[in-house]
């Protein structure tokens, strides 16, 4: 007989003897697609923090590479004001110099540290326009008193070669001397030295130049090929300082013009896409820039130098000009130089951050290859011709005498 109990049991042992369904297995690791997103994120991630410190410790080098010296117990107080002007931004004036410190050179012989190269360079307030003015080293000027480059003591001014002022008093007394000559306030200040001036250029990997004619001055021991090609840093050197056996005797003018076409043609090539999107090539350009620059404290930062370059960049090749400081031969000495009453209009347009209008006549821009001939409304002025072939003759002559093709 069968009875409830046992019918219970029985159903209980066939429920247990009958196969049950598997119940669904728990993952308890990562599934491999996981694994390898995990994998490429820990990746990435110290990639990330490789960059970011290799970024500071650059960014570190490059900063620390800048000297920076103060120089305004040496300028004084007695400085002139910047008249106020329209624009979302203060016009900004920087005095560029050339020091002709031989270190690192190929240049032979000992000098006391003068400037080869016065450049003032203005931005405008509303950053639409900027030119660089050429100071002739040559030229005869009245220098103010200065103090001497330890700040002990005071040297007496007078009428003096430009460039002097440099190795009497450095920076300051260049500052002090232009301030006084051209009632332009100066914002800052860079000093860049010979051999940091080869290495920029072998860094950007050469800049092209044009020679009219070859270069054979045993004076300065520079020889170069006529034509246009790509110097190195070594040949680009020797390119902005000779002054012997090319172009016209009062080689002081020839050279600024050969400076200012340089430093155009160095422009064009560090602001285009060979130079900025090569990081590699930009590294060791700015790595070379800041180890040969010398500057006032309030410039002496990476930050304030990539923005001066950005804006320079924004102004746009073909409104960046530059020019020489209107001059004559110094009556007392043909040798020298000295300042036209024209000088006094450049200051001014400076001053009250105005275009230079007809004073840009023959301006150099980066946007100009070598050889290119200036620009519509850029030309030398000359006499008017019934065929307009002596301009052409005129344009010609002033780049050849100044060793630049024309």
């Amino acid at each position: 007989m069968v009875t409830m109990g046992s019918l219970s049991r029985s159903r209980a042992t066939l429920s247990e003897d009958q196969p049950r369904e598997e119940e669904p297995r728990r993952e308890d690791k990562p599934s491999r697609r996981r694994k390898i997103i995990q994998r490429v994120v820990i990746v990435l991630g110290v990639l990330i923090l490789v960059l970011a410190s290799a970024f500071v410790v650059a960014y570190k080098k490059l900063e620390g590479n800048i000297n920076a010296i103060t120089i305004s117990e040496a300028l004084g107080n007695d400085r002139p004001e910047q008249p106020e002007v329209e624009g979302p931004k203060k016009p900004l004036n920087v005095l560029v110099m050339g020091s002709d410190n031989r270190d690192g050179t190929n240049i032979g012989g000992d000098t006391p540290g003068l400037s080869d190269t016065t450049i003032l360079l203005h931005l405008s307030a509303d950053r639409k326009r900027a030119f660089g003015v050429s100071l002739p080293r040559d030229a005869v000027v009245d220098r103010p008193e200065c103090l001497s480059k330890d700040g002990k003591d005071k040297i007496p001014g007078g009428l003096t070669q430009f460039n002097a002022a440099y190795s009497v008093g450095g920076p300051a007394c260049t500052i002090k001397t232009v301030e006084q000559l051209t009632d332009i306030r100066i914002d800052h200040f860079v000093v860049i030295n010979f051999a940091g001036f080869k290495e920029m250029v072998n860094a950007i990997n050469g800049v092209t130049v044009c020679l009219p004619e070859e270069v054979d001055d045993d004076v300065g021991h520079i020889h170069l090929p006529e034509g246009t090609y790509k110097v190195n840093g070594a040949q680009a050197l020797d390119y902005v300082r000779v002054r012997h056996d090319i172009g016209a005797e009062t080689g002081d003018i020839g050279r600024m013009k050969r400076q200012q076409a340089f430093i155009a043609a160095m422009i064009e090539k560090v602001v285009s896409k060979g130079t900025l999107a090569n990081p590699v090539r930009l590294y060791k350009f700015l790595d070379a820039a800041t180890q040969s620059l010398t500057t006032d404290t309030g410039f002496a930062h990476l930050k304030e130098l990539a923005s001066l370059g950005s804006q320079m960049k924004d102004i746009g090749l073909d409104n960046i000009q530059f020019i020489t400081v209107p001059n004559q031969p110094y009556p007392e000495d043909p040798n020298r130089l000295e300042w036209t009453s024209d000088a006094n209009d450049v200051w001014r347009k400076i001053r009250f951050d105005k275009p230079l209008g007809k004073l840009g006549a023959g301006a150099v821009t980066p946007a100009e290859k070598p050889g290119d001939s200036p620009s519509p409304g850029k030309s030398p002025p000359s006499s008017p011709t019934d065929d307009g072939g002596e301009s052409d003759v005129a344009r010609k002559q002033a780049a050849e005498e100044a060793g630049l093709c024309a």
